[in-house]
């Protein structure tokens, strides 16, 4: 198979050139190709199956040690001026990007296989959705974008019918840290990425192309990409509210997007429409509507149990390529917090010691088919997205933040997003548990200034009179023991219903400072173990703690100096003059 769209093909021929692969294969994305590759990495090594009767059609694939997360220090964003791509990124200019990869790229493909990867993030169908193209020597990308993209013939026929496509180049090369690069050139739209196999740095159509590309395709095109999950809360009376969150690496993103209601709350339903990646667009009404530009989960296994994530847990008992997770005497994978079985052999196929740490990589991952999720909705193909009737931003906060808040306004809101801070996590290089600044959970794949990011959030109060509310919430406030003082995992369904019961105006709230906070008793708390006072510290507003996190925004506001809407300066202005009059 080639192409007919000329542009298409004289690309993947000037690569050919530069690379020298022995071969040249064009992706199709059927069954029996993904059959065929698994058959293929199965036989060389590459992928090692697992116990089949436990967990039928599973592989296994161990990363070389230092190729096991993003690494965020070697990801560029490339355009004229180091201004554009803002302090919230690393820059190169295009000319030196390009000449550094042309350099790396040459004959890396030598003795491997070139494959051609058509793909389409988001239904095929959808005018939301947009394409791309990744050229990569890695079977193992290959199949992962199998499960995680829609790609392959279908995509390819988009392609050549709309003439446009995000181009995307990958080679693990010799997998050399040095010799690492991620490039991003945005007014090319354009990736490139050498020496690395690892999924956020080698599948191209999901953090590159979803969220680094697409937020700037977004920013000209009037739409937003967003980290953010996407879950339907139906009630017991069937009707469905869609909500988009947006949490930082290790919030509790997949465990939200798979929630199971608890039992004290019959006759509610989760929907996962996605659990990483939204897409949202103003339809013709006014509304904003969301779509997943993928079609698959890359998640992190360690602590997915039945208890955590049931649905997660369940879906990857089958068809499901594991990376970096440990294994039992008997085949099975195993990873921290699984809860059964007993490791024997750890991330790198050695005997498992624990002297040596943990017996599965902290950022071990499974890829698996959407379709496995037993909450998957028909809906994520749906071509006309679903409404959102709220935005979430959230962070792994222990102290300062509530439960959930309300933003007052759509300015407000923004402000909430863009405030957000976490701890870091080990799905990036760097000093796991800081505590970082993370805006809308973007800050590792905003494609510009971060300052023209908020901007553009904040230029859809124009465009329409019916945007979503939106709130702030936190899972993970401590007590000074150390002791999370909210349940979390199902039951933060009664946090959704406080949120949806506002969206509809069914309850009141508490004016504050920072937001509107629910009412006393106005979070169901039948059936847990919470006292009273646990629940107004979770609902109330620390003055002194929040003048203090207030002030330090303003100061990191300060790093993006004239790009910094003043809508944004004015918030934080307003959030420090009635914190003071509290005092």
């Amino acid at each position: 198979m080639t192409t007919k769209l000329p542009a298409l093909q004289e690309w993947v021929n000037s690569v050919a050139r530069l690379t020298q692969p022995d071969d040249i294969y064009w992706c199709t994305g059927t069954d029996t190709e993904y059959a065929q590759l698994i058959e293929q990495m199965t036989a060389d090594g590459t992928l090692r199956p697992l116990n089949q009767d436990g967990y039928p059609n599973c592989h296994l694939h161990l990363s070389n040690p230092t190729d096991v997360a993003r690494v965020e220090h070697l990801t560029f964003i490339c355009t004229k001026s180091e201004e554009e791509a803002g302090p919230n990124n690393n820059w190169m200019s295009p000319e030196a990007a390009h000449a550094k990869m042309d350099t790396l790229f040459e004959g890396a493909m030598r003795g491997r296989t070139l494959y051609v990867i058509p793909y389409c993030m988001g239904p095929i169908d959808s005018p939301y959705s947009r394409c791309g193209v990744e050229i990569t020597d890695s079977a193992y990308v290959v199949a992962n974008m199998k499960l995680m993209t829609r790609m392959g013939s279908a995509a390819l026929l988009r392609i050549e019918k709309e003439g446009k496509f995000v181009k995307g180049l990958h080679s693990t090369g010799d997998l050399d840290p040095e010799r690492r690069f991620i490039m991003h050139f945005p007014e090319e739209l354009s990736i490139q990425s050498i020496g690395s196999g690892y999924g956020g740095n080698a599948l191209l159509g999901k953090k590159c192309h979803a969220l680094r590309i697409a937020s700037y395709q977004a920013r000209t095109e009037g739409w937003l990409a967003e980290h953010m999950l996407i879950v339907g809360v139906e009630s017991p009376d069937g009707q469905t509210h869609y909500i988009a969150c947006a949490l930082p690496s290790a919030c509790g993103k997949t465990n939200l997007a798979m929630l199971i209601p608890p039992e004290s709350m019959p006759g509610w339903k989760i929907w996962t429409l996605g659990d990483d990646i939204a897409w949202l667009h103003l339809d013709d009404e006014g509304q904003l509507r969301a779509i997943n530009p993928e079609s698959g989960y890359f998640g992190v296994v360690p602590g997915t149990n039945e208890k955590t994530n049931k649905n997660a847990f369940d879906m990857i008992h089958h068809d499901t390529i594991f990376t970096n997770v440990a294994r039992t005497a008997d085949n099975k994978p195993w990873w921290e917090g699984k809860n059964i079985g007993e490791p024997a052999y750890d991330w790198q196929g050695k005997e498992y010691d624990s002297a040596n740490g943990p017996a599965a990589h902290p950022n071990s991952r499974f890829t698996v088919a959407a379709t496995n999720n037993p909450s998957y909705s028909e809906l994520c193909e749906a071509p006309e997205g679903v409404p959102i009737s709220a935005l979430v931003f959230g962070g792994r906060r222990a102290t300062v933040t509530p439960l959930v808040y309300e933003a007052k306004d759509w300015q407000h809101g923004v402000f909430i997003g863009a405030s957000v801070g976490s701890k870091l996590t080990a799905a990036a290089v760097g000093e796991v548990g800081k505590i970082r600044r993370d805006p809308m959970a973007m800050l590792p794949f905003c494609g510009y200034n971060f300052g023209d990011y908020w901007e553009h959030w904040l230029s859809f109060e124009q465009r329409t009179n019916t945007l979503p509310k939106i709130f702030g919430v936190n899972w993970f406030r401590q007590d000074e023991d150390g002791n999370f003082l909210w349940p979390g995992f199902g039951e933060n369904l009664r946090v959704l219903r406080w949120i949806i019961d506002r969206c509809e105006n069914r309850v009141g709230a508490t004016a504050t400072p920072i937001g509107y906070l629910p009412e006393e008793d106005a979070i169901d708390t039948r059936d847990l173990d919470i006292s009273a006072e646990t629940m107004r510290v979770l609902t109330s507003v620390d003055v002194e703690h929040w003048t203090t996190e207030n002030a330090h925004f303003a100061e990191y506001l300060d790093g993006y100096g004239k790009h910094v809407p003043q809508a944004l300066r004015e918030q934080q202005q307003r959030v420090a003059r009635e914190l003071e009059e509290l005092q």
